[in-house]
């Protein structure tokens, strides 16, 4: 299928047996969390590249660490104050009695990255709390997900290397593959980034930062070669997401399967992993193939479901004031 093709029937991130998204929108302005449900529980782990990131739970995602469960991944709008969504989230699970068995009970296990969309909208009072963590769990289901300018992914914006006039609209996008053994391996990503977005295959830049007349968009390559920096302070920008398997992976195997999806934002987003930017991947291996393929493969699948899904991120998104989407620009 050409890249540039978009398809309702498209494979997501639920492709993987017993993964569930929410997503939770708020009103007052473009901003939001998203939620991913691990099933019960999956081996965890991370590996955060960017500069400026904005993370919770990740250092008991290291391989060294005791704890080898995940139960739920937050991914939310709001800087720092949107990691208070991952509350919302522990307790729904709580309330189900799902979490890592302790003698008090089970405590559930909900890492946690956010992207900076603050000046969006104009009011940056308003951003994710628990309860918007709560009601993108409680929404969380296996079928078919929205994408674009949704959950965290409402008020993402990419582009911003001539600063936020010039930028776009970016979103929330999630893609999956299916070999034929049964591996299935998927995606889901908020596109932030200080970086443009190019179609990997074709070379084509996709959306990003906008020519003077706001119409069509510079060539990222040649802004990197002219030494444009990366403006703003950070946590300005940033490009997070969770990646999704049903392999059979040790702590030490999803981290290196995270390590090697970051390949897909490098192919798709240029600049990428930048000091401005928080670039974090989160991976979930639920095991339920019963096997347990190469870790290589998963992860070179891993990377071309991250760049597959950071495509339909700026592809399916609506514009809002002062940013435009790619569809805007036709």
């Amino acid at each position: 299928m050409p890249s540039q093709l978009l398809r309702d029937t498209d494979p997501q991130i639920t492709a993987v047996e017993g993964i569930a998204v929410g997503h939770h929108t708020l009103r007052e302005r473009p901003t939001g969390c998203t939620v991913v449900l691990a099933g019960g529980s999956a081996v965890g782990a991370v590996d955060v590249r960017g500069g400026a990131p904005g993370t919770r739970e990740t250092d008991l995602l290291s391989p060294e660490n005791t704890v080898d469960e995940v139960h739920a991944v937050v991914l939310a709008g709001g800087s720092a104050f949107g990691l208070d969504a991952a509350g919302g989230v522990m307790r729904f699970l709580a309330e189900r009695k799902i979490g890592y068995a302790t003698t008090a009970g089970p405590v559930p296990i909900v890492p946690a990255a956010i992207i900076f969309d603050l000046p969006i909208g104009g009011r940056p009072d308003v951003r994710p709390d628990a309860a918007c963590g709560y009601e993108a769990a409680r929404s969380a289901h296996r079928g078919r997900l929205e994408e674009g300018t949704i959950g965290a992914g409402a008020g993402a914006t990419v582009g911003k290397l001539l600063g936020r006039e010039r930028a776009m609209k970016g979103g929330v996008g999630s893609a999956a593959l299916t070999t034929p053994d049964g591996l299935v391996v998927g995606a889901l990503v908020v596109v932030n980034a200080v970086g443009s977005v190019i179609d990997p295959r074709s070379g084509r830049v996709v959306a990003g930062a906008r020519t003077p007349d706001g119409r069509g968009l510079e060539n990222p390559f040649d802004l990197v070669r002219r030494g444009v920096p990366p403006p703003g302070p950070a946590r300005d920008h940033t490009t997070i997401g969770v990646v999704a398997t049903n392999a059979r992976l040790t702590k030490a195997q999803a981290r290196k399967v995270a390590e090697m999806a970051h390949d897909g934002i490098a192919r798709a987003v240029v600049p990428s992993h930048t000091p401005a930017d928080g670039d974090a991947l989160f991976v979930l291996a639920t095991g339920r193939l019963g096997r347990d393929p190469h870790p290589g493969v998963v992860g070179s699948l891993a990377a071309e479901a991250v760049s597959d899904a950071i495509l339909r991120a700026v592809r399916l998104a609506r514009g809002v004031p002062g940013y435009p989407a790619v569809s805007d620009l036709r």
